[in-house]
């Protein structure tokens, strides 16, 4: 059985999946070519404890990292977009992951260019997504 963070890591990962045209991997090295429609890949982050109540609950902020690769010489920027938008649009219809989580945020973009030796240029996004929840128990 999976734990409570898992669950959750999974619940975004499904959501995710499903929304953004070609699929988002988990945790995924970054290949040498990016397919045409973009490469998405969500990495799992880290739990940061925002404050602990009594009885013991843990309020905890889970920051989650897309990212969003383009590769090409033009319309990288459309691509990242597009991915981007099918993303916001996912999380803004379940806020709370089915449950899940208290809240879930997206952060604004930060994007950068990168050089390829031999390449073609590539487009990289970054998104921020803060999974807000409460437990009695981080490890589970």
């Amino acid at each position: 059985m999976p734990s409570d963070v898992e669950a959750r890591l999974s619940a975004l990962h499904t959501l995710a999946n499903g929304a953004v045209t070609g699929g988002v991997e988990r945790n995924l090295v970054v290949p040498e070519a990016i397919p045409a429609a973009g490469l998405v890949i969500m990495r799992d982050g880290r739990p940061a404890v925002e404050s602990v109540t009594l009885p013991r609950t843990y309020h905890l902020d889970h920051d989650v990292e897309f990212e969003f690769y383009a590769q090409g010489a033009t319309g990288r920027e459309a691509v990242t977009d597009a991915r981007r938008q099918e993303l916001g649009a996912a999380i803004e219809a379940d806020r709370t992951l089915g449950g899940l989580c208290d809240w879930v945020e997206a952060q604004p973009v930060e994007s950068d260019d990168q050089r390829v030796q031999g390449g073609k240029s590539m487009r990289v996004d970054v998104v921020r997504v803060t999974l807000s929840y409460a437990t009695t128990n981080p490890l589970t």
